[in-house]
């Protein structure tokens, strides 16, 4: 878990293991310079730690793309990679979990993606 880290360091602390552990290059291109605490962060943790296992286990990917932002507007969080993808409809437990996680927090979750070029999760709070 988390524990006593900010939400940016633990993702950041996170995504250097798995990189290291899979072998698939990760391009982080934002994370909060502000505080994210509470639900909303463990709500954020648990989404990446499902989107990165589905990654690693069903994509054949070889780059994931992070950017984890908040302002005025709101949190936002998109994860992408350049895997296999897989055809509209066929999601299971974890992409449903994911989806639940946000809602939640007040938040919606979306995930997209084109068969040959990867996949995409989008998140807003």
């Amino acid at each position: 878990m988390r524990g006593k880290r900010s939400l940016a360091r633990a993702i950041e602390d996170y995504l250097t293991e798995w990189s290291e552990r899979t072998g698939i290059t990760v391009e982080v291109w934002a994370m909060p310079k502000d505080g994210v605490n509470g639900p909303v962060a463990d709500a954020v943790y648990a989404v990446v730690l499902e989107a990165l296992a589905n990654v690693e286990l069903h994509s054949g990917a070889h780059t994931l793309s992070i950017a984890l932002t908040t302002g005025s507007g709101g949190l936002r969080l998109t994860i992408s990679d350049n895997g296999i993808g897989f055809p509209p409809g066929s999601t299971g437990r974890g992409t449903d979990t994911m989806k639940r996680r946000f809602s939640e927090v007040g938040g919606t979750l979306t995930i997209n993606s084109v068969v040959g070029e990867g996949t995409t999760v989008s998140g807003h709070i």
